[in-house]
């Protein structure tokens, strides 16, 4: 049974609403297909309402909502259509997603990184000058006073890792993501879909918590209320974290500033 058949009289199904709309402003699946990089053939398949023939009920929401922004039609209802059409034509659907595939029109062209690069070079390249123009003043400089002498330093300890000792940890959602936290056993905790600004707290007595998500740009971490730096570079899947304090902080410690 397709979603066309599961909906209810009367009520126009996900696809037909999309291809009224994209009617109604005019524009051909082409055009539709050019602004948010969905291939044409996806598009066609949404607009009968065969989602089956695309990957995923992750990929037929989020194809769906894209087509939704860029005919003007309202994207959250759209979503939730699709997701009722979904569960009542008995389509298989997997409780968690380990990737969560990005919206095509929100990923930057590869010229506007070629831009950046070279902004970031003629930057870098400036500063240089700069500070060969400011050593070299420097240096013609008569000296006129002593150098005063240096005064010892005490030797270094170790470097403290990052983060506090101890605390709940929470986890924080700034964009819609999905998450995976299991126990020692291997037991799921939770795995959900945290909504923008929802939060889930670990429980304290959770032997080895373990979190595996993507998007790590959108998910902030705290123990005992000290923000941590993310868990991963942006729209990479994150496996088996350790989300105790001291897991944590170890991490914090070693992660690669992002740039």
């Amino acid at each position: 049974m397709d979603g066309t058949e599961a909906i209810e009289a009367g009520a126009l199904s996900a696809g037909s609403q999309l291809r009224d709309a994209r009617e109604r402003a005019k524009l051909s699946l082409a055009e539709v297909a050019a602004r948010t990089r969905i291939p044409q053939r996806h598009l066609e398949a949404i607009e009968r309402d065969d989602f089956n023939a695309l990957p995923s009920t992750t990929y037929s929401v989020g194809f769906a909502r894209a087509f939704a922004r860029t005919v003007g039609a309202d994207e959250v209802a759209i979503a939730a259509s699709v997701r009722a059409q979904l569960e009542q034509s008995g389509r298989e659907r997997h409780a968690y997603q380990a990737f969560e595939p990005a919206d095509p029109a929100r990923v930057p062209p590869r010229s506007l990184a070629w831009v950046a690069a070279l902004v970031a070079v003629l930057i870098l390249a400036g500063y240089g000058i700069w500070r060969a123009s400011w050593s070299s003043e420097d240096d013609a400089a008569p000296i006129v006073t002593a150098a005063p002498k240096a005064t010892p330093r005490p030797a270094r300890g170790p470097t403290p890792a990052a983060g506090p000792a101890s605390g709940p940890v929470v986890l924080t959602a700034t964009d819609e993501v999905w998450i995976k936290v299991t126990d020692a056993s291997g037991k799921a905790l939770v795995q959900k879909a945290l909504k923008a600004g929802e939060s889930y707290q670990v429980p304290a007595d959770a032997q080895e918590p373990k979190l595996t998500f993507s998007r790590p740009e959108v998910l902030n971490v705290t123990v005992g209320g000290v923000a941590l730096p993310p868990l991963g570079p942006p729209a990479k899947l994150v496996k088996n974290a350790l989300l105790t304090p001291e897991g944590l902080r170890a991490r914090a410690a070693t992660a690669t500033p992002t740039p």
